[in-house]
């Protein structure tokens, strides 16, 4: 099935049964368990995820305990190089299943390293499991840094978790304070540039694509894209790993909002790479 968020065999909302993952994690937590049940039942050997230096810095971490993927729950709005880490897992740590989670831009980078794995030779085959996270664009580290202290006036080092819905960036304090609100239209001139000629918001080459858009809060949208992500969903819904809804296919909150959200993103970069061949910068396609 072809349609504006790619070609898949499923979409429902789900979120995780574990409270401990649901407290931590963002949205559904469908990542982190996803995960932490791949890890727990020899499913997946190893993960590559997106950790947090000093300052609320997102490093690639490959996590191989329930614990290290905890550890990492959450959304980082900035670049983190998860690619960079693929090599090291099968190479350095020995793993044969590997688990992989990133922004759409990386699965497309993820997916023609194992169509032309000269540089990874012997590594392509032991990616166990690719997940896409849904995203419209993200920040160089510099940038949401002025807008979490600048802007929303909290320190990098006092911030527990951020968040984008609603047409706001929502800071949570490590304090347990209410979460600081920034417009999205303030965060604009802060965006990565190159996601502006990005094509994708669901992760249309991922096996499984998943967030909070689509669903209610607290659920995740999950698409599952092909036999891969079919048998893997499978397995932990027959293990009670996620409790699962009908996705809302009618109201505007619902897949219509996904769909609207994947083609708005297709249109406005379409024009920005018209007008970059125009003149003439280079394009990634």
């Amino acid at each position: 099935m072809t349609n504006p968020i790619g070609e898949y065999i499923e979409m429902i909302s789900a979120r995780a049964t574990d409270p401990e993952i649901l407290k931590k994690a963002q949205d559904g937590g469908i990542v982190t368990a996803a995960y932490v049940y791949g890890l727990e039942n020899g499913l997946l050997d190893g993960v590559i995820v997106a950790d947090t230096a000093e300052g609320f810095k997102p490093v690639p971490k490959i996590a191989r305990t329930r614990e290290e993927v905890l550890s990492a729950c959450g959304t980082k709005y900035s670049v983190c190089p998860n690619v960079s880490v693929v090599k090291n897992a099968v190479k350095e740590y020995a793993l044969e299943k590997v688990g992989f989670v990133g922004t759409p831009c990386q699965i497309i980078a993820m997916k023609k390293m194992m169509q032309y794995p000269n540089a990874f030779r012997e590594t392509v085959g032991n990616i166990g499991l690719i997940i896409g996270i849904y995203c419209m664009e993200n920040f160089p580290y510099n940038g949401i840094k002025t807008l979490v202290e600048e802007y929303a006036s909290v320190q990098m080092s006092d911030v527990l978790k951020t968040d984008i819905g609603k047409g706001k960036l929502f800071v949570y304090p490590k304090d347990g304070s209410e979460a600081v609100t920034v417009p999205i239209k303030e965060t604009i001139p802060f965006e990565q540039k190159s996601c502006h000629v990005c094509m994708d918001y669901t992760a249309e080459l991922a096996d499984i694509a998943t967030g909070s858009v689509g669903s209610p809060d607290g659920w995740s949208t999950v698409v599952i894209r092909n036999k891969r992500g079919k048998d893997f969903m499978d397995k932990m819904l027959a293990a009670g790993i996620l409790e699962t809804r009908p996705l809302d296919m009618e109201s505007k909150g619902g897949y219509p909002l996904l769909e609207k959200l994947s083609d708005n993103k297709k249109a406005k970069n379409a024009k920005e790479i018209e007008r970059r061949i125009e003149m003439g910068l280079p394009v990634p396609y």
